[in-house]
């Protein structure tokens, strides 16, 4: 049994490509192995809050010296946090805003990055002290952008919004990733057509090839 954890990211509720997407993954998810446990956070309709100063001195603080105020600042933060530990999957449903993120992604990664949570840190170990908690788990992002080129090919410089995501989660756990992608929206010629289509065509495949490895002990 897997256990998936999907965000949400677009500021749309309707006409939403990534949204899309994320609904094709668990209906055929759904399909394969009804069991599993998804859990669905949507940020793009309730973002969270942007860490501030009093975040930070609180989830810096041993649990035992925080008061009552510093505590419910991290409730939130709390929340979030056990739904990733408890992920084998993680999947980001996520349209590309300004060649990033969207703000609201961001501060749901700010929430849940959190030192003695999901990393630890130690200058013992050298000019890399920062260590994930948790390890093996898998990142899936269902991606879309109004522009195209930007995986590894001509506009691949401007694409701010994949490397943020695979970086940011490692620091979750995750050992390895999957992408799917659409990408000339905003033109809406065959290009758009062609990448949508193969888009969804890939989704039942990558859902096949993770019931495959995540059933394998040494995969």
């Amino acid at each position: 049994m897997s256990h998936i954890l999907l965000i949400e990211a677009s500021a749309r509720k309707n006409r939403s490509l990534s949204r899309e997407l994320a609904q094709r993954f668990v209906s055929a998810w759904n399909s394969q192995a009804p069991g599993d446990p998804i859990v669905r956070r949507d940020v793009g309709s309730t973002s969270p809050p942007a860490i501030d100063e009093n975040w930070i001195s609180a989830a810096f603080k041993p649990a035992e010296a925080r008061s009552a105020a510093e505590n419910q600042a991290l409730e939130l933060s709390d929340e979030l946090i056990a739904e990733v530990l408890q992920a084998d999957i993680l999947v980001v449903a996520t349209p590309m805003y300004n060649y990033g993120m969207p703000a609201a992604l961001k501060a749901w990664f700010d929430q849940v990055i959190r030192v003695n949570k999901t990393f630890t840190f130690d200058l013992a170990r050298g000019d890399e002290p920062i260590e994930p908690v948790q390890s093996g788990k898998t990142l899936v992002m269902l991606t879309t952008a109004g522009e195209g080129g930007l995986l590894g090919s001509y506009a691949a410089h401007k694409n701010h919004l994949h490397p943020h995501i695979i970086e940011a989660s490692r620091l979750l756990g995750v050992d390895r990733h999957e992408t799917i992608h659409i990408e000339y929206q905003e033109f809406g010629d065959q290009r758009f057509a062609d990448s949508q289509a193969k888009a969804i065509a890939a989704i039942a495949p990558l859902v096949d090839h993770l019931l495959e490895t995540s059933s394998c002990p040494n995969a």
